[in-house]
């Protein structure tokens, strides 16, 4: 069959524009770490930062929030248990929504709308309050703006990985993800020197911190400080006060990163295969690599090529191979694997702690038979309930400071040489040993003795293999082993796997509390099966990603990749 001079011309400009695309993101794969690489890190780093201060500053506030407004009845744990599962619900529908728009519309379109949201989420909990007449309930406020702010932390996990992993060179993508994701631990770690800075400040101001308080005495709303106000009164309404700003102080960040967000260019990959404008993509890589930045020009013309286009009939064809949909399989189970135990144990700190007794004159906390969070009419003075406060919080850093964050950084050291999927494997493998031990110890460990040492150092142990392994690469892994077209999505879609897990978790730890404490006990026995099943689904499902570029990874041909450009017509059909 004779073909068409028309075919042959456009096979060529195909052929040569191709070979260009390649070009160009060799460059990109091969460059040197810059200023550039390193503002991306930074802008898209305080992001993950600000999502762990407001995610995990709960555990602290919680137990403030149970002391301030405890209320005598087992509907005081469910309050608690939801506000802790709020977050995850809107992080699971922010990350599918977000994930699914920045493959639609872009990545520098949406991001900093997530930041936006999280700003006035976490300030809408910091006003949060109750009314005398029961018309609001403050826990109900809290649940509802929690759910906001977790929208925009869900947006946040496709978008920043996905930047990150489009402006990375392939030699170091893996670093320059976990730097990115690193922040996390740093964000857990502040949330716990703020509070402990702040509950020292009310501590140091209280007056009479030696008169003993009746826990039982009621406090008017809102509360009127006098010469006369009861120490009770006083303390709970200084509580109040420690938690808003707590919490509120997780805007500080989001604020600061905004503008920086709204302004990051658009990812050249994002510009040459979704918006098929591959001369465009071109400039702007050679833009980026040699001044660090680039601007877009609105009246440049605009060469849309016919290339591979994110559509659910083509969604639907590339998941349909099994060596595609598999490896999605791999990366949303092992996120959800290890979210069940991350969520579980990161937002039940208060509870494991005051198990372990670290908490004695707030010991309410363990009063009612079922476990509820309800503060008991004991004999206390201040000084006892900000010694028990600042005691939890101390636990909460050390645990922070000497288990999560050197793990995040011992990933990032050896990433690039051991690569993601034998991180993940090591991860999985030490969790289960060390969730066996613990989940065998008897239930004496649960006071402070020493073997209740040898416990808290085995937790501490637990959060360094989360860290130095699943809970980094599940990050990394879904953020490069999809073509460009569904990379933000499927990274939405294994996230959101992953909050299903922390919404589960929650619900798991409900009841642990010391009189219950083999519901602790079999909880981390339990863990086991995740541990184990995320294991072997790592190792028949998950792809290595290390050293290759994201093109390879994705397994589509380059070389035939563009099979022309678009008629004027077809131009103008499109913007139609």
């Amino acid at each position: 069959m004779t073909r068409c001079p028309e075919e042959d011309i456009t096979d060529h400009i195909g052929f040569k524009l191709s070979k260009d695309r390649i070009s160009a993101l060799d460059e990109v794969d091969k460059a040197e770490f810059s200023w550039f690489h390193f503002r991306v890190c930074l802008i898209a780093g305080v992001g993950f930062f600000t999502d762990a201060y407001d995610i995990f500053s709960i555990n602290i506030a919680s137990v403030m929030m149970a002391f301030v407004y405890n209320s005598n009845n087992s509907k005081q744990s469910l309050a608690q248990t939801a506000i802790k599962t709020a977050a995850p619900i809107g992080t699971f529908i922010g990350q599918l929504l977000f994930g699914w728009l920045a493959d639609r519309i872009g990545r520098k379109r949406m991001y900093g709308i997530e930041l936006i949201i999280i700003i006035i989420g976490t300030f809408g909990q910091s006003l949060s309050a109750n009314a005398d007449i029961g018309t609001i309930n403050i826990f109900a406020a809290l649940i509802i703006w929690r759910i906001i702010m977790g929208l925009g932390i869900g947006g946040d996990y496709p978008l920043s990985a996905v930047i990150a992993s489009e402006f990375a060179a392939t030699h170091n993508r893996g670093k320059m993800m976990t730097a990115v994701f690193a922040n996390q631990g740093w964000g857990q770690l502040a949330s716990t020197i703020i509070a402990i800075i702040i509950v020292s400040i009310y501590h140091n101001r209280f007056p009479s911190p030696d008169q003993p308080l009746s826990l039982d005495t009621p406090c008017t709303s809102p509360l009127l400080i006098t010469s006369t106000t009861s120490p009770t009164c006083l303390l709970r309404n200084n509580i109040d006060q420690a938690w808003r700003i707590l919490i509120g102080l997780g805007c500080v960040p989001a604020v600061l990163a905004l503008y920086f967000r709204l302004t990051i260019p658009e990812t050249p990959r994002f510009t040459m295969d979704i918006e098929r404008n591959v001369k465009q993509a071109i400039i702007d890589i050679e833009q980026f690599l040699t001044t660090g930045r680039y601007a877009y020009d609105p009246d440049s013309v605009v060469v849309r090529v016919v290339a591979p286009r994110g559509s659910w009939r083509d969604f639907g064809m590339y998941f349909r191979r099994w060596e595609n949909w598999s490896v999605l399989v791999g990366c949303a189970y092992s996120w959800f694997a290890i979210d069940v135990i991350f969520y579980g144990l990161g937002l039940n700190t208060d509870k494991f702690f005051t198990a372990l007794g670290f908490i004695t004159h707030l010991r309410g906390l363990t009063t009612c038979p079922n476990g509820d969070a309800q503060i008991s009419n004991l004999d206390n003075t201040a000084n006892d309930v900000f010694r028990d406060f600042k005691n939890l919080i101390i636990a909460n850093l050390l645990l922070s400071a000497v288990g999560l964050v050197p793990g995040y950084w011992a990933t990032f050291l050896v990433i690039e040489k051991l690569g993601r999927k034998k991180i993940q494997m090591i991860g999985f493998g030490m969790l289960t040993v060390l969730f066996a031990i613990m989940g065998m110890f008897n239930n004496s460990l649960f006071t402070i003795t020493p073997s209740a040492k040898i416990f808290l150092f085995l937790f501490i142990l637990a959060s360094f293999f989360q860290n130095f392994g699943p809970n980094t690469t599940t990050f990394l892994l879904p953020g490069e082993n999809f073509p460009t077209r569904y990379r933000s999505t499927c990274h939405g879609i294994c996230a959101a796997c992953g909050k299903v897990g922390a919404i589960v978790s929650q619900f798991a730890f409900r009841d642990v509390s010391p009189k219950n404490v083999w519901v602790f006990h079999s909880t981390l026995l339990s863990f086991i099966a995740f541990t184990l099943t995320g294991g072997i689904t790592t190792f028949y499902l998950v792809r290595e990603t290390t050293q290759e570029t994201l093109e390879e990874i994705s397994g589509e041909e380059s070389s035939s990749f563009i099979h022309g450009v678009l008629t004027v017509f077809e131009n103008f059909v499109e913007k139609i």
